[in-house]
Formats: structure tokens, C-alpha cells, sequence
């Protein structure tokens, strides 16, 4: 892990974004909880993109599948036969790994370096299927056993016909869906980046064969737009086409989002044409029609289907990655700031009395009343000033108010921005309407 990672992943604990699963109990490998400023922002996140994906649009409708599918469902999907990874073990360190991810794994006894370049003694790979299994109801039989969900698309692709019986859809059209998936990962890292149980935003847009290559490309470009609106630096976020060997065999094509992580560039999403391979399964191993009807061509067909696909954790970890910045301060000390979106500031402004007398709390108490009604907000009467801005620079806060001696004159408060510094004298009937403004118009 880098220095930079490191200083990251000591403050989502500092701040209370992440924490380590059952750490209590010496934590669990590849599991994380969310604390209080972190809970919100991923909930921040997962509202934007429903928003984005679902409703600022006419053609994109929601579902919640169950977590828990019928094992038929992935057998059908060729996931219970072929979600797999290669996996090798190493005789001398006694550790496994991804035969094809080496470069990026720790030798358990020489940390510092990769299983390449350690002299281990390895065995052949073998393949080792991604998917946790366990039973469901009373009887303890291969009958009873069903899976976890490795990813939900295929809640959607089974739901198909349902959504086109009940919403009142007509191709093209998509289905979205954010939830929780679990993959038992060979190897996990990079703090939530790669993890056991994850949660997913993806959407499957249906639409006819023939267009789906002109699809393709408009989901593309809108995908990496979010990323941008966002404020992710455009320097650090790209599209990269997969190479033919590289596409999984149900795909025509796929880009990947990548981000420039402290590590360097990986994926964050993925927008693949998954062509009509996942209804045509479903349609013959359940025997039930996944089809419609093509009113020109007066013919029954099976879509095509484009899916944007992105993973709310690494989302999560894309944002603080970027935001982060560290800069020295005139007196020497490091400043450590997020500059985070406004829209996705778990608090986006900060209310302080400057001391706790001369009435000062009663006015703070009072203007923090009146904003939390529009804003995300926070009251902070304990410690220096100083103090209390850099607690709230680190949680990505992008403007305190501060009331003063002078307010109870000028009847203004001072208003400091988290990225420039800048400090401004704001009528107090005024702040609301000031924040609201800049917010609209905030740019990285």
C-alpha cells in the first residue's frame, strides 16, 4: 500500500467513514463497516446515480431483486460452472493466490515483495469458483442449497418479463437496480477496492439488435459524464476499450472506467454489450419467452442489452482518492483536506459560535435551525476555531459560518470556503440563498 493510501485509509478511520469489520475481535479479512460520515456518503453516492440513471429519465425504471436466487438461475448463467478464478498455492509461505494476479499479491513471509519475485515453490493452478454457497430452509440436502448473489443482473434478467408486462415499458428501455453482492475473492486489497461482500449499481438497457453497437457508445459517454460531474479530475479518470482477448465470451464489446488510483489506474466500471446471451439462457433453461414483439419485422425477439455496471465501494474510494490533498501550512503543520463535491459533502456546512459567551451560541444555534432546513449541517461550539475548521476540512465540509463579536452590529457572519480559504462577510437573512448559489456553481 502507498504512503498516500495509507494517510487515506487513516482517515476514513480517523473521521469515521470506514472501519474495520469486528475489530473488536481482531476483524475479519476483507470486510469493512461504514461509519456515520461514511454511511452518508455512500448513501450520497447511490442516490446520485439512481438520480442520473433513473429518475432524470423517461426509458429507465428500478427493481430490488432478492439476494437469495433459485440455484437453476446460475447454472443457467454458466456461473456455477464457470465463475471462476485460477488459484496457486505456494509450498514455502504457505499462502494462496490468483495465478494470474501475482505481480499484485504479498509474499506472506517477505511482505515486501510479490510472489514472483520471492523464489516460492508453487503448484499448479487449479480453478476456484467465486461463489458462496449455503442452504435454504429446514433440510440439509444438495436439494437446499442456494448461493449469494455474485452480481445482481441476473435478478434483472429473470424479472424481464415481469417489468415489461407491469411498467408499461417499450424497447429500448432499462432496468436499474443498487444492492448487495458477494464474490469470495482469492485476493483481496486495497482497502473497500476489492472485498468479499460489495454492493453494485448497474443497470441492463434492452434494446433491439442493431442498435446496440450505437448504444453502446451513448451509455459510454454518459457514464464517464457522471464520473465528471461529479468532480473526479479529468486527468484521472478514462474509458479503456477492451481487447479482444479480454472480453468475457457472452460480450461484444466493453469499456472499462478506470481510475488513477495511488496504486495506478484500475477498474471502477464497467459498460459492456452483453449482447442477447443472458435472456437467451434464461429463455431456454427456464422455457419460458424473454422476448418481444417487433411490431415492424411482425416477429418476436430477444434484446440486445448494454449494461453500465459500477461498484458503490470502489465508487466510494474513487471520491476520497481524489479528493483528498495534503499541503503544508504557514506554520509548518500539514493541512489535510477532501474536496469533496458539495452535493456528496456529508456535511456541507458547518455552523460555530467563535466563543461560548456574549450571546454568540444563541445566534449560531438559531442560523443553524434555519439552514439544516435546506442544508446538511453541523453545530461545533468545542475548540479553537482552528480546530474546528480542520475537523471539518478532513469530513470534506465545503463552508463554515462562524458568528462573532461582530454580528451582533453588522448582523453578518463570516463565511469561510473550504477550498479557496477564503472568508466573506454574509448578511445573516442572506447565508441560506449565498450557500445555495455557490453550491450550484461550485467547480473543482
Amino acid at each position: 500500500m502507498s504512503d498516500i493510501m495509507e494517510r487515506v485509509v487513516a482517515l476514513t478511520k480517523r473521521r469515521g467513514f470506514i472501519y474495520p469489520g469486528s475489530e473488536i475481535y481482531g476483524g475479519l479479512q476483507a470486510t469493512y463497516d461504514y461509519g456515520p460520515m461514511g454511511v452518508e456518503l455512500k448513501r450520497l453516492i447511490k442516490d446520485d446515480w439512481w438520480r442520473d440513471m433513473v429518475r432524470d429519465r423517461e426509458n429507465v425504471v428500478g427493481l430490488d431483486a432478492s439476494i437469495l436466487m433459485a440455484a437453476k438461475v446460475w447454472e443457467v448463467s454458466g456461473h456455477v460452472g464457470g465463475f471462476n478464478d485460477p488459484m496457486i498455492d505456494c509450498k514455502t509461505c504457505q499462502g494462496r493466490f490468483r495465478a494470474d494476479k501475482l505481480e499484485q499479491s504479498k509474499c506472506l513471509k517477505k511482505k515486501k515483495l510479490s510472489p514472483l519475485e520471492c523464489g516460492g515453490d508453487f503448484t499448479e493452478p487449479r480453478q476456484f469458483n467465486l461463489m458462496f454457497s449455503t442452504k435454504a430452509g429446514p433440510v440439509d440436502d444438495d436439494a437446499a442449497t442456494v448461493y449469494l448473489r455474485p452480481e445482481t443482473a441476473q435478478g434483472i434478467f429473470v424479472n424481464f418479463k415481469n417489468v415489461m408486462d407491469t411498467a408499461r415499458v417499450k424497447i429500448p428501455f432499462g432496468i436499474a437496480q443498487v444492492g448487495k453482492a458477494f464474490r469470495n475473492e482469492i485476493v483481496t486489497g486495497g482497502q473497500i477496492f476489492r472485498m468479499r461482500e460489495f454492493e453494485q449499481m448497474e443497470m441492463e438497457f434492452f434494446c433491439a439488435p442493431g442498435s446496440d453497437e450505437e448504444w453502446h457508445e451513448y451509455w459510454k459517454a454518459e457514464r464517464l459524464r457522471w464520473w465528471r460531474d461529479l468532480g473526479v479530475r479529468a486527468e484521472n479518470i478514462r474509458m479503456r476499450e477492451h481487447t479482444p482477448d479480454e472480453l468475457a465470451h457472452y460480450a461484444r464489446g466493453c469499456g472499462d472506467i478506470e481510475y488513477k488510483y495511488p496504486w495506478g489506474w484500475d477498474e471502477v466500471e464497467g459498460v459492456a454489450n452483453r449482447t442477447d446471451y443472458d435472456l437467451g439462457k434464461h429463455q431456454e433453461g427456464s422455457g419460458k419467452g424473454l422476448a418481444y414483439r417487433d411490431d415492424e419485422k411482425k416477429e418476436w425477439v430477444v434484446p440486445y442489452v448494454i449494461e453500465p455496471s459500477a461498484g458503490v465501494d470502489r465508487c466510494f474510494l474513487t471520491i476520497l482518492c481524489d479528493a483528498y490533498e495534503e499541503h503544508e501550512k504557514p506554520n509548518g503543520e500539514t493541512r489535510t483536506v477532501l474536496h469533496l463535491h458539495p452535493r456528496l459533502a456529508p456535511v456541507q456546512v458547518g455552523v460555530f459560535p467563535l466563543v461560548k459567551k456574549d450571546g454568540m451560541p444563541e445566534k449560531a444555534e438559531a442560523l443553524y435551525a434555519e439552514l439544516k432546513k435546506r442544508f446538511r449541517c453541523l453545530y461545533d461550539k468545542a475548540g479553537s476555531i482552528g480546530k474546528r475548521y480542520a475537523r471539518l476540512d478532513e469530513i470534506g465540509t465545503p463552508y463554515c459560518c462562524t458568528i462573532d463579536g461582530d454580528t451582533a452590529t453588522d448582523g453578518a457572519v463570516t463565511v469561510r470556503h473550504r477550498d479557496s480559504l477564503d472568508q466573506e462577510r454574509v448578511a445573516l437573512d442572506q447565508v441560506a440563498n449565498y450557500i445555495a448559489d455557490k453550491m450550484a456553481t461550485w467547480t473543482r
